[in-house]
């Protein structure tokens, strides 16, 4: 297994890593069309990283919008190895409050426009996601957050829905009845196709305000919302040069399995596979595909 590579997927708020060295912004192409942005290469505490940020700089693309297949591609051609996505959310708990951070282990998917899988006609694929982040991310960024004095919860579901418009109260009330903590609309279907690309993927989810459900949203102001993002984004800045370097002296592959997550995924036969597919997936599914 070669050196470990952070990528690192900015949300709301996170359009730049700071510490960087020796940087420079790189177009990748990917067969499935156009990322977000170029890859913004670099090193960090003697970590390799890449960045992307997912909106765009400048914040252009929404959540419906956005070619997460070619975001993740493109990563995974840049050698990346584990993903950090950084995200802003809702809180549909009480317990989170704005400004708290929760490191997600699970996710509900409610998107319905979006492609979903690198896999299709031709070449199918079916990868387990009973538990969609890597534990092994998961456990390096809370010991990361503890060191730095920064509250991070450990643990929770993040309800990923269409947007871009914002819930309905009803729809609020229904995802808390659910056990849902937080809602965004980025994270889906980002962690599924990273564990079709075997990357490690591990969410950051920032609270910006409540939910709908809270009686104080409607007091919530767009000034407000923008202060909050602006300290979140400090936070998940420091958070990233933190984390760096747990994650550099990884050995061998993921322990948690991610990085072998199709060796018995892909169920068409080798003679009926799409050699048109084949190509398109050398970077995803390259590993599996050449054996």
């Amino acid at each position: 297994m070669s050196i470990p590579v952070l990528g690192v997927i900015g949300g709301s708020g996170v359009y730049q890593i700071d510490g960087l060295t020796n940087t420079r912004w790189q177009t990748v192409e990917s067969p499935f069309g156009q990322p977000s942005d170029q890859l913004l290469f670099g090193d960090l505490e003697g970590q390799p990283l890449v960045f992307l940020p997912r909106h765009g700089r400048g914040h252009r693309i929404p959540p419906s919008e956005l070619n997460f297949r070619a975001n993740i591609d493109v990563l995974k051609r840049a050698g990346v190895t584990e993903i950090l996505s950084v995200s802003a959310v809702g809180s549909l708990k009480a317990e989170l409050p704005p400004g708290s951070f929760v490191i997600v282990d699970q996710f509900i998917d409610r998107t319905f426009a979006r492609n979903k899988s690198f896999f299709g006609e031709g070449l199918v694929a079916h990868v387990g996601m009973g538990h969609p982040v890597c534990g092994r991310l998961g456990d390096a960024l809370l010991g990361a957050a503890q060191d730095i004095g920064i509250a991070a919860h450990r643990g929770g579901t993040y309800l990923v829905m269409e947007g871009p418009q914002f819930s309905t109260r009803a729809e609020s009330l229904l995802y808390r009845s659910w056990g849902c903590d937080v809602i965004g609309m980025t994270n889906m279907p980002e962690a599924k196709l990273a564990r079709e690309a075997e990357l490690c993927y591990a969410t950051v989810a920032m609270v910006t305000d409540f939910d709908c459900w809270h009686p104080d949203h409607d007091h919530v102001t767009v000034d407000s919302i923008i202060k909050l993002l602006g300290e979140n984004a400090e936070n998940a800045r420091s958070l990233v040069r933190a984390v760096a370097p747990r994650l550099r002296d990884r050995q061998g592959p993921c322990v948690k399995g991610c990085h072998r997550a199709l060796d018995t995924a892909i169920i068409t036969q080798p003679e009926a596979r799409d050699p048109a597919m084949v190509a398109r997936l050398d970077a995803i599914a390259g590993r599996v595909l050449r054996r």
